[in-house]
């Protein structure tokens, strides 16, 4: 990794400066910035650019590529629950029977899955018609993230019980997480966030004992 030069901000801003920004929740965020600052100003881009182009995102998105590239496949496999993305239908029931006999009328196309959800269903869902998403696979209960990604578009699952709740579930759309140039861009990027997060936090965390020192002599 590039190592960022900072100056001394106990010199350069003082003990009053760095105590106002610390009122105002400013100097993690001034700390950050400045790391940034630092680091982009040894990446050197392509010829090619154009001159009247910002060159901050461009030199930020490749000192990602460079640092992190390596490590972005890893990332995305880790992270793949929450990169994929679900559409279901859902029918929240506390009654075995009831969800028993409107799973039926669903199954043998006697009723409308949205009209039973929206006269039905006990949730949230109800407002949506029983739609739920797109949303990311890993917030849904894991319990039913398990049945979704085993199943496929257009399945409707017979019910089952979630907590208190009996729940019928009809799956409208999976979209998978792939790992393509966008995706390890994204990676990329989210690993050396999590990086500047850390490094903030290290050198807010040496600047606080030094001013500690200052205060005790």
């Amino acid at each position: 990794m590039l190592k960022p030069t900072l100056p001394d901000l106990n010199a350069l801003i003082g003990t009053q400066g760095l105590d106002l920004l610390r009122q105002h929740t400013l100097l993690d965020s001034l700390i950050e910035r400045m790391l940034i600052s630092s680091l982009i100003a040894q990446v050197e881009l392509d010829a090619a650019v154009p001159s009247d182009t910002d060159e901050r995102p461009l030199r930020l998105a490749k000192l990602a590529r460079d640092q992190f590239g390596a490590k972005a496949e890893a990332r995305f496999l880790q992270q793949k629950g929450r990169l994929d993305r679900v559409v279901y239908s859902l029918l929240r029931l506390d009654s075995r029977s009831q969800a028993q006999e409107l799973y039926l009328q669903i199954a043998h196309g006697e009723a409308d899955f949205p009209k039973l959800a929206s006269r039905f269903s006990q949730g949230p869902e109800r407002s949506t018609n029983g739609v739920v998403g797109p949303v990311p696979l890993n917030q849904a209960h894991p319990s039913l993230a398990d049945k979704l990604r085993a199943t496929h578009p257009g399945t409707l699952l017979e019910p089952f019980r979630i907590d208190r709740w009996w729940v019928i579930v009809r799956l409208e759309r999976y979209a998978a997480a792939s790992f393509d140039a966008r995706m390890a861009e994204q990676m990329s990027m989210e690993l050396l966030q999590e990086w500047l997060q850390q490094e903030t936090a290290r050198t807010l965390g040496a600047l606080n004992r030094t001013a500690g020192d200052a205060s005790n002599p």
